[in-house]
């Protein structure tokens, strides 16, 4: 009997083929050539180096041959692969050097470009003002005490000894908030405050005399908007309750702030005037710090800031009610006090020769850059 034939060869694989595996190679460098970017190049990788490409296919088909066949298949296959592996890493290698030398190129940062080309911003004028006024308060021993802006209108008004028929009540000047359905705005009781003087109340109710507070913040009034008004606009209000207070002690304070703001030569001066919540009241000057009062009577020298009256008007002052004293709960026999108020935007005005109101509130950086920033 004879011996079987192990030169034989049963099983013909058709992708184990040398001209197939050739064909295979070719077809794999050719797509890694033709890549014109990574993106291409990992999808003719997937193609090509994948587990069902023709090449894995083909490896996966040596197992069907006989022992004595299996190392020449091997072979072939197995150089096929590392020259398609070979190819790969050679075309990634030069796309990524393109890749890195474009980046360079269109990445690039010119160094030696001016860094500060984006000018620096400033704080709002009306911000450093109100801070400067609040140190020059705060340097005296006074705090600072803020309120809310939506406010009770028995704070806003009836604290302060407004009558319930006063003028400011009254729609034309104060936006009253809207009230539950069914109700009008001016039956709601809630107002957004016309004045900082609601918080001098608020302070005589959370803590006992003596009691020295400076309340700077946002008013509204239904003011329209022009040159010298606005709806929203701010105030700085002062506030000292303590024993033995006079129109002295008032008169001081106020002479303090304007030389702080304006020069040690800076005067001031009372006039008489009426306010509800000040008992008695004034309305107090400051001597025009442009002409110093030599524009008076004097044609030849005209002052556009006090209009050649010598004074400017700052705003309003008094001793404390003694009405709003007993409505805070505070005893008007032991306790006297004095409280005095302005507008910032006209202290704007006055200290740095702004024209128009409005250029204050429509955030051109073009007002505000100039003003920088005061420390």
């Amino acid at each position: 009997m004879s011996a079987p034939n192990k030169s034989y060869d049963p099983v013909e694989v058709e992708a184990l083929k040398p001209e197939e595996i050739e064909r295979m190679r070719d077809e794999a460098l050719a797509a890694f050539a033709s890549a014109g970017d990574l993106d291409e190049l990992r999808e003719a990788k997937t193609a090509h180096m994948g587990d069902r490409s023709p090449l894995a296919l083909a490896n996966r088909e040596i197992g069907a041959l006989p022992p004595q066949a299996k190392a020449e298949a091997g072979k072939r296959v197995g150089q096929a692969r590392g020259a398609v592996n070979k190819a790969f890493g050679a075309r990634m290698a030069a796309l990524e050097a393109e890749r890195d030398e474009r980046v360079l190129v269109e990445e690039a940062v010119d160094v030696t470009l001016p860094y500060d080309r984006v000018p620096a911003g400033a704080r709002h004028p009306l911000t450093t003002l109100m801070d400067r006024i609040a140190d020059i308060f705060v340097g005296m021993g006074y705090e600072v005490a803020e309120g809310p802006e939506v406010e009770a209108e028995w704070f806003n008004f009836d604290a302060l000894n407004f009558t319930p028929d006063h003028p400011a009540r009254q729609m034309q000047d104060t936006f009253f908030v809207q009230g539950p359905e069914g109700t009008t705005g001016d039956e709601s009781g809630v107002v957004l405050r016309t004045h900082t003087s609601p918080v001098q109340a608020r302070s005589l109710l959370e803590r006992k005399p003596p009691v020295y507070i400076v309340c700077p913040g946002r008013v509204y009034r239904t003011d329209e908007l022009d040159a010298t008004h606005t709806p929203v606009f701010h105030q700085v209000e002062l506030l000292a309750v303590d024993e033995g207070l006079t129109m002295a002690d008032l008169k001081g304070t106020i002479d303090h702030m304007v030389k702080e703001l304006f020069g040690e030569q800076t005067t001031t001066r009372l006039r008489p005037h009426f306010f509800p919540f000040t008992e008695p009241s004034a309305e107090m000057d400051m001597q025009c710090y442009v002409c110093r009062g030599e524009s008076v009577g004097n044609p030849d020298r005209p002052c556009r800031t006090c209009s050649s009256e010598g004074w400017i008007e700052l705003g309003g002052c008094g001793m404390v009610n003694p009405k709003v004293l007993v409505a805070c709960g505070v005893d008007p026999e032991k306790y006297s006090g004095f409280a005095f108020g302005f507008g910032i935007e006209r202290m704007l005005m006055f200290r740095h020769n702004v024209e128009d109101m409005r250029d204050m509130v429509e955030g051109d950086v073009r007002f505000t850059r100039p003003f920088g920033s005061e420390i």
